[in-house]
């Protein structure tokens, strides 16, 4: 039986090249060896070229091992091979395996082009099956090719032509037999696996049986004139020379021979084994068809049962009944096509074992039964090379690219790459694995393994690859692999280019082994390697690579380059590289710099030297700070939330790698490096945080610094940066406010800072650094402190210039002064806003990070930029039209809303109250810093647009506001008219005219399906977007009336942002508009009306069906263009659907009030607008009023609602044709309660057999069905048929019939 002894898993070890040694230190042929091993030599072994996938089996049965990550115990990870599947793989009785191979097929998905998706494991079988299997032991696809075992199984896949005129090679599977060799081409194959597995996923998904896939199509050549052949090589498609091709003509037909225009593409095959040891066959292109005749049976039966199996694909799929009676009966296996070796080399006494092809194609190993290794020219068809002593060898190939430098790329970038070919021979009889450069090169590497070990060499990539698929990304698949059974250790052979080019004997290839000898000593700290390089620019490289290693101490560094720079100085100057010697000298201050840093920031120091570094504090910082102290409180208490964290975020100490990263010496000064994407905030932090938090002496780290070299201005951006970006931290430290004073009074007093002729009047570019650094930051706290802390210093530095100057005390007034207060204020309006901007999104809503701002930013945003920032948060925050209006007009009285907010917190008054509150205070206070950008009109109009955009990215989530209620915010028309403008053209136009041509495609209410579809939303938003549009077009008709009684508002801004610039605001834009053609704006609402009462009530309508051909073209025009409108009298047919659809709507208005009043539910006012909707649209549509009035009031009494219906009547003008109407319906009311009411009594009987004949059959003409409400009370019906006497004269010829009928009611009344 089979069994795995290795815990099952093999642990994968990327070892360094060079560093293969026995792991124990035991001797070849221990008795552990000898007891572990003999398992493995009957096994048969197969690893997948992605090294994903490990397949071993023996007799009938196989194990998968596939990869996976595995963490230690000390928490590094490494790769290992699991075993995730172990089974019988064989079907047949008797039948064993004798070829395994691991073929990954390639990832047709867009997104991993060329990469591997799933490994398809090949099984040969003794019995001539071959079976094709996934990695987790499920058939595919099984086929008897020939009745022998099977010998071999290789594979052939796509390599990138390495030179131009290289025939590009196709993707094929061969199988070796004893006597035949079948080939299967790699695309169709490629094809049907991945068939053959998308249908066993549907079948297992679904539940069902697997159906049998039909065969695949081959080529079978019978190998002649060989008497033993043990293993083969498909080479592929060449192509003879013409002096090749005339050569082999004359050879084989003499000196007469002809020979042809073209030489023919063959397909080459090299089989070793015995008579001859080496066989040569070439098939030429075409000769052979594939055997098809599977797949011709399979066409039959597939016509044949065509009339009865609806399944469908090419060649279709058998079901699982018509195989049981094929699979009974043995497959017919196709004779081979006969193929005889051209040539060969003849050796009776020499067997071939086994043979390697190259992976570009040019050479192969063969092994024998004397113990040689043989080096074959596949073109040539000749031996060059042959090493001896190597019994039962295992071979593989290692192909290396050389790296392309800077240097290369810059003088010869087209040239192709170099490739270098290196044979791998392990000879287990000794135990010893060799690496040979070829053709003739030495050997390169040896190392002592152990004697049961596997090379495992796949000869092959993906499958599934071509020409396009591989431009751009070469695949990476491991070469050659060794497999200790001993340790289960499953090691990569990895070579470098260089040995290519030289003996071991080679300098640089000696430097090169020293430089991954020290990469792998580093931990050890054992650098005295660095000493023996010879290179000068190997040896700089090490060192760079030393001083980049993150786990080195900084005294191992400081160490190892002042033993470099002294072993460097004491050579020859003549033979020392300067650049070298610079880079040494530069590294070496610079490790002495962060030593003394460090050492000045360790809490060793004495507080009375630190009591002595803080110089006494300077004067008017206190009324600055206790000024914007409650903002800063206020915006604390904001930024306190908790918020995730990164372990690589937490403030740490300084690596040395970065701070060596971030300076460099240039003509001996120390300068910060500067790149974009450069962080200066740790390396600020790592030089003044000590100093800013009280923990360093202050002036011992300036003089540090100073001495070092680093300019006053390079310090001052780091001091910056280190503050602005640790805002929290800042915020924590009442001190290191004090603290960056001293420090920016050192630092402007150090020679360089401030230039010595600068007088106080004219700006500093020493202090225009700082507000340039807190203008810039959006850490708005800090740098409103550090530009109070600066404004300080530098009004203080400006004094006694001024007193050394005119030897008197006055207030110098300065234009760098007047910069500082213009910064501040901005500053202090920033952090107001930014505090606003601060407030979490209510839950449920959609609300992403807090929006950061700063003065630039806010500069950069135009004129618009605060109502913009302002806008949006009023929209996430959810408020109100009225709130907003309120602390609108509230601005500048906000002691009511702070006596709440500090009453709420002495109450503790619930969140959601409380937070309320918050919103409203924070929001007054920055209208009270920005009363130009805030205005009432500019703030609604801002909120109004971010409205229509936020409902234009989700309208089924979001809502556009009622537009009437924004729009009586509004002071200024001509602003209201520009921006419902801008909003109708922009947003709205486009899905309006959509809803308009999809219903009167559909000539009704549409679905919500095609609403979805058409228009972007589903029914039930399309319905609140029409009943929007409506309100917009009104409020655009009421602006555009009413523009021209007030003035357009003048935009302005507050006077220290005067310099905005950037996009023009939407107040600017709006106000820009030209004004509307007020007819074709109510065309236009018209429209609007009658799509939003056809989706409320969901009607049949053609909406644009109701106009003329002039009305058609009007529409979705732009609203300030002069169209032409209907005019004159309409088309009575027209007017006649016109009437019609209203009467509809006033229906369905009266179902709606009916069902609610039934279900006690209280109707809005908004419901109650649609029958004076219909009466202003009928007086523009030029439908009669009266006739619709007279409908409403009869449907209103046909429902039952009598109250509303004499309200209505009140306003009717025909009342003649009014009271004939309401007469037919009382009678069908008295008809109903007469002869259909269920509970007729014998008083109902006598009084109708008492009743005049015409009106007994005028009742019984009556059909009470059309009343929706029949049983009304009768009180209800006699009240109506007064009102009806009262409406009909008494010369009406219905007069006489409604005094019995009121007779009648009353009788019936009267009835008990």
């Amino acid at each position: 039986s089979f069994s795995l002894s290795l815990e099952n898993e093999l642990t994968w070890d990327d070892s360094d090249w060079g560093s293969w040694e026995n792991p124990d230190g035991k001797e070849d042929g221990e008795e552990e060896e000898q007891q572990s091993a003999p398992w493995l030599q009957d096994c048969v072994l197969s690893l997948s070229p992605c090294s994903d996938l490990l397949v071993i089996a023996r007799e009938h049965k196989a194990t998968f091992l596939s990869a996976k990550w595995r963490t230690e115990e000390s928490g590094q990870e490494e790769m290992t091979l699991t075993v995730t599947w172990s089974g019988t793989l064989s079907a047949d009785e008797g039948e064993c395996i004798c070829s395994v191979i691991c073929i990954p097929l390639s990832s047709q998905k867009r997104s991993s082009t060329g990469r591997p998706d799933w490994t398809c494991v090949v099984v040969g079988f003794s019995s001539g099956y071959v079976r094709f299997y996934t990695e987790s032991g499920v058939l595919l696809l099984a086929q008897l090719l020939h009745e022998d075992p099977v010998l071999q199984l290789k594979c052939r896949t796509y390599e990138i032509p390495r030179h131009p005129g290289v025939t590009e090679q196709h993707e094929e599977l061969s199988i070796l037999y004893p006597a035949a060799l079948v080939t299967i081409d790699g695309f169709s194959l490629f094809q049907s696996l991945r068939a053959c597995r998308n249908q066993v996923a549907r079948a297992a998904a679904a539940g069902s049986d697997v159906i049998q896939p039909p065969p695949l199509a081959y080529k079978k050549w019978g190998l002649q004139d060989m008497d033993k052949i043990t293993d083969h090589s498909s080479i592929g498609i060449t192509t003879l020379s013409v002096f090749d091709q005339m050569k082999n003509a004359s050879m084989l037909g003499g000196f007469h021979a002809s020979v042809k225009g073209s030489p023919p593409a063959m397909s080459q095959y090299i089989t070793v084994g015995g008579g001859p040891y080496t066989g040569f066959y070439y098939a030429i292109e075409g000769s052979s068809q594939p055997l098809l005749s599977h797949v011709a049976l399979a066409v039959a039966s597939k016509l044949t049962s065509a009339l009865f199996s609806a399944a469908s694909g090419w060649l279709g799929w058998k079901s699982k009944n018509e195989e049981e009676s094929v699979q009974k009966q043995k497959p017919k296996v196709e004779p081979a096509t006969g193929l005889p070796v051209r040539f060969g080399l003849p050796d009776s006494r020499r067997h071939g074992e086994s043979i390697c092809l190259s992976p570009c194609n040019t050479m192969a190993g063969v092994t024998d039964d004397f113990g040689r290794v043989t080096l074959l020219d596949v073109a040539r068809g000749i031996a060059i090379r042959m090493w001896k002593g190597y019994r039962d060898a295992q071979l593989g190939w290692v192909q290396v690219s050389e790296a392309r430098g800077e240097r290369d790329l810059a003088t010869s970038p087209s040239m192709p790459r170099r490739h270098a070919q290196f044979l791998v021979i392990y000879a287990p009889r000794r135990g010893i694995l060799e690496v040979w450069g070829t053709q003739h090169g030495p050997r390169v590497g040896a190392f002592t393994v152990g004697k049961h070990c596997r090379l495992l060499y796949a000869g092959h990539r993906l499958m599934g690859v071509n020409s396009v698929t591989s431009q751009g990304w070469q695949i990476h698949t491991q070469q050659v692999c060794l497999f200790d059974p001993v340790n289960g250790a499953l090691r990569a052979v990895t070579i470098p280019f260089h040995l290519a080019l030289s003996d071991k004997k080679s300098e640089r290839a000696k430097d090169m082994h020293l430089l991954r000898r020290l990469t792998t000593l580093l931990r050890s700290r054992e650098v005295d390697v660095l000493l023996d390089i010879k290179h000068p620019a190997i040896k700089k490289q090490a060192l760079e690579s030393l001083l980049s290693n993150k786990n080195a101490p900084v005294s191992c560094l400081t160490n190892v380059t002042r033993a470099l720079l002294a072993s460097l100085k004491e050579q020859d100057p003549e033979a020392v590289d300067e650049s070298l010697l610079q880079f040494c000298s530069s590294q070496l201050k610079l490790l002495q710099l962060y030593t003394d840093v460090q050492l000045l920031h360790t809490p060793d120091i004495s507080p009375t030297e630190l009591l002595l570094s803080i110089q006494p504090s300077f004067s008017g910082i206190e009324e600055d700070l206790a000024r914007v102290g409650p903002v800063l409180q206020r915006y604390t208490e904001m930024n306190s939330r908790p918020c995730v964290s990164f372990a690589q975020d937490s403030s740490g100490p300084l690596p040395v790698r970065t701070f060596l990263s971030q300076l460099e010496w240039v003509n001996g000064e120390l300068r910060v490096i500067k790149q974009p994407d450069t962080d200066w905030t740790q390396l600020g932090s790592f030089l003044f945080w000590g100093c800013l938090s009280g923990q360093s002496p202050l002036q011992r780290v300036c003089e540090t610094l100073q001495e070092s070299g680093i300019s006053p201005q390079q310090l001052l951006s780091l001091l910056l940066s280190g503050w602005l970006n640790k805002e929290k931290d800042v915020l924590k430290y009442p001190d290191a406010v004090s603290h960056l004073g001293t420090l920016l009074s050192t630092l402007s007093s150090m020679k360089g800072a401030v230039d010595e002729s600068w007088d106080g009047q004219s700006v500093s570019p020493w202090w225009q650094q700082v507000r340039t650094a807190c203008v810039q930051s959006e850490s708005t706290a800090a740098a409103l402190l550090a530009a109070l802390v600066a404004h300080r210093v530098a009004k203080n530095s400006i004094t006694r210039l001024a007193e050394s100057k005119f030897q008197e005390e006055w207030e110098c007034v300065s234009m760098e002064l007047e910069q500082w207060v213009v910064c501040i204020k901005q500053l202090e309006d920033v952090l107001a806003l930014q505090t606003l901007l601060c407030l979490p999104s209510p839950q449920g809503s959609t609300g992403g990070a807090v929006t950061r701002c700063s003065v630039k930013t806010l500069l950069e945003s135009g004129r618009g930029g605060v109502a913009d920032y302002v806008s949006k948060l009023i929209f996430r925050q959810g408020m109100s039209p009225d709130v907003l209006r309120d602390i609108l007009q509230r601005r500048g009285e906000n002691e009511p809303v702070e006596q709440q907010l500090q009453q709420g917190k002495e109450e503790k008054l619930e969140g959601n109250h409380f937070f309320k509150l918050c919103v409203c205070s924070l929001l007054e206070c920055v209208c009270q810093r920005f009363p130009n950008s805030l205005s009432p009109d500019v703030l609604f109009a801002h909120c109004s647009w971010e409205n229509v955009v936020q409902w234009n990215k989700d309208p089924e989530v979001k809502t556009i506001n009622n537009h009437k209620e924004v729009a009586t915010a509004y002071f200024f028309y001509a602003l209201l008219s520009g921006v419902s403008a801008m909003m109708w053209q922009t947003f709205i136009v486009k899905r309006f005219s959509a809803a308009a041509f999809l219903m009167e495609k559909v000539g009704k209410a549409p679905k919500d399906r095609l609403c979805r579809r058409d228009v972007g939303m589903g029914d039930a938003a399309m319905r609140s977007f029409l009943g929007s549009s409506v309100q917009l077009l009104q409020a655009l008709m009421e602006a555009d009336s009413a523009v021209e009684e007030v003035s357009a508002p003048d935009v302005c801004v507050e006077e220290v942002w005067g310099g905005a610039e950037g996009p023009v605001s939407i107040v600017e834009l709006a106000l820009d508009q030209r004004s509307v053609h007020y007819p074709l704006v109510q065309h236009h609402c018209v429209l609007a009306s009658l799509l939003h009462a056809a989706m409320t009530f969901s009607l049949r309508l053609k909406p644009l069906s109701l106009f003329d051909s002039k009305g058609k073209n009007a529409f979705f025009r732009d609203l300030s263009s002069i169209q032409l409108l209907p005019s004159g009298d309409m088309d009575h047919s027209l007017v006649a659907v016109r009437q019609e659809f209203l009467m509809n709507v006033l229906t369905g208005w009266v179902k709606v009030l009916a069902e609610s009043e039934e279900n006690g539910v209280k109707h809005s006012s908004t419901e109650d607008m649609w029958p004076s909707v219909c009466m202003e649209l009928s007086s523009i549509l030029q439908v009669n009023t009266d006739i619709l009035r007279r409908h409403l009031v009869c449907e209103l009494y046909n429902q039952g609602l009598d109250l509303r219906a004499e309200e209505v009547m009140m306003e009717v003008q025909d009342k003649d044709v009014l009271g004939s109407q309401l007469l037919v319906l009382t009678g069908q009311r008295l008809a109903f309660s007469l002869l259909h009411s269920q509970s007729q009594t014998k008083p109902n009987m006598e009084l109708l057999a008492r009743l005049p004949p015409t009106l007994c059959t005028w009742l019984k003409a009556m059909d009470p069905s059309e009343l929706r409400c029949p049983s009304v009370p009768l009180s209800q019906s006699s009240r109506l048929i007064n009102k009806v006497i009262e409406m009909l004269p008494e010369n009406h010829g219905q007069y006489s019939l409604a005094l019995h009928l009121l007779e009648a009611v009353d009788s019936l009344h009267e009835e008990p």
